[in-house]
């Protein structure tokens, strides 16, 4: 006499070709009707998704934090954003002083050397 393993209570498999067995997944808690002299998954049952414990309120709350989050990121970036160019200005005078003071002669082209 043959006995399949399930969860629960066992059934003798010998004694019915309809006999199934039903096993809840450890994984992903789907319930699973499994025939054994087959071998096959007869029926997969997905488990109840549940909903978060949030409330409406909570959730607008969430949004108007996140919205003024992101408002405050946007103006970050815009006043680095206006600063930039007076950077990029000063920097190229610099350079470009740097380059008028120190005369080095220009570099050999290819054409140079023939």
């Amino acid at each position: 006499m043959a006995f399949a393993r399930g969860i629960g209570a066992r059934k003798d498999v010998s004694m019915s070709a309809q006999a199934t067995i039903e096993v809840i997944c450890p994984c992903c808690q789907s319930r699973l009707t499994i025939d054994p002299l087959r071998q096959a998954v007869l029926h997969h049952e997905a488990p109840a998704k549940t909903t978060p414990g949030m409330n409406l309120q909570e959730a607008l709350g969430n949004l108007k934090a996140e919205a003024s989050r992101r408002q405050a990121q946007f103006q970050q970036a815009l006043a680095a954003e206006k600063g930039k160019g007076k950077v990029l200005e000063k920097k190229f005078e610099e350079s470009l002083k740097k380059a008028k003071e120190d005369p080095s002669p220009p570099p050999l082209r290819p054409i140079d050397l023939e």
